[in-house]
């Protein structure tokens, strides 16, 4: 029996993007090789400035003649303003159509079988999944028909899920002053094999380096005391200079413990490092 769950994630910012020129122009903004898109698959991506730095977290995929991408919602205005100053003379058309889809996600080891929708595979956690794209007028029935066969799993469960599994998401690991890399994105979302694209330069030097100032790590606390987004991280040796910060916190049913993801400058991020959370003059370790 499929002991599948799904999300609905329909909130999420879609575009569509056409013209002839649309893969040469995309692979020219993304970090990833749009050519492994297809139609039955997406790929993860993000859109970076000439800094090396993140504009947009992505994911993308064919159809037709065209491309789908999602994003967070808080990008909806900023992205396609972003994509659209690099348009010059490009045949390319980018619409914004979130209003017209909805988007559900199945973490299931199997293709959901459906009577209606676009059924796309797609890695969004840690475990393989699917995309399903479908006509806005039609959320309600396909949410019933999931809801029969599947659990629907709401935002304060997934955000859990993410968080054990260390996955980033726009607005807290990921801001525009994050570095993909950093984000433990490189496996995920960049192709060194693939053409030029805004920022490469300094994705190339990280990879050539090997090291980055800071790194995203996942954090328990060894007390059980709740963690908070915005705690400052500090070396217990040296409480007064901040090496960190806390991005997300949950408690964790799974292990039993109070959690997080955070930033740890290098030189403090290894594995079974200890380090003091601060706040407001407290610190948990």
């Amino acid at each position: 029996m499929d002991t599948a769950i799904f999300l609905d994630l329909s909130e999420r910012a879609k575009f569509r993007i056409t013209g002839a020129d649309r893969l040469r122009f995309l692979n020219g903004q993304i970090t990833n090789d749009l050519r492994k898109a297809s139609e039955t698959s997406a790929i993860e991506a993000c859109i970076l400035n000439a800094k090396g730095k993140t504009d947009a977290h992505i994911f993308i995929f064919a159809s037709g003649e065209s491309f789908l991408v999602d994003a967070a919602a808080d990008l909806r205005e900023t992205l396609k303003v972003r994509l659209e100053r690099y348009v010059i003379a490009d045949d390319v058309q980018i619409e914004d159509v979130t209003d017209q889809f909805s988007l559900f996600h199945a973490l299931s080891r199997q293709a959901p079988a459906l009577e209606s929708g676009r059924v796309v595979s797609v890695r969004r956690f840690a475990e393989p999944g699917w995309d399903i794209w479908i006509d806005t007028a039609q959320h309600g029935a396909l949410l019933h028909e999931l809801s029969l066969r599947w659990t629907l799993c709401d935002f304060d469960a997934a955000e859990i899920m993410r968080i054990e599994q260390g996955i980033p998401r726009w607005g807290r690991e990921l801001t525009e002053e994050i570095i993909p890399i950093e984000a433990n994105l490189e496996q995920r979302t960049i192709d060194y094999q693939k053409g030029c694209y805004i920022g490469q330069e300094v994705i190339s030097r990280m990879k050539m380096s090997g090291q980055t100032n800071k790194r995203l790590c996942g954090l328990t606390s060894m007390d059980d005391i709740p963690l908070q987004p915005g705690m400052k991280l500090v070396a217990p040796s040296a409480p007064e200079k901040e090496i960190g910060w806390i991005t997300s916190a949950t408690r964790s049913e799974t292990i039993g413990k109070e959690i997080a993801l955070g930033y740890v400058k290098r030189g403090f991020n290894s594995a079974r490092t200890k380090l003091a959370a601060v706040t407001a003059g407290d610190s948990v370790s």
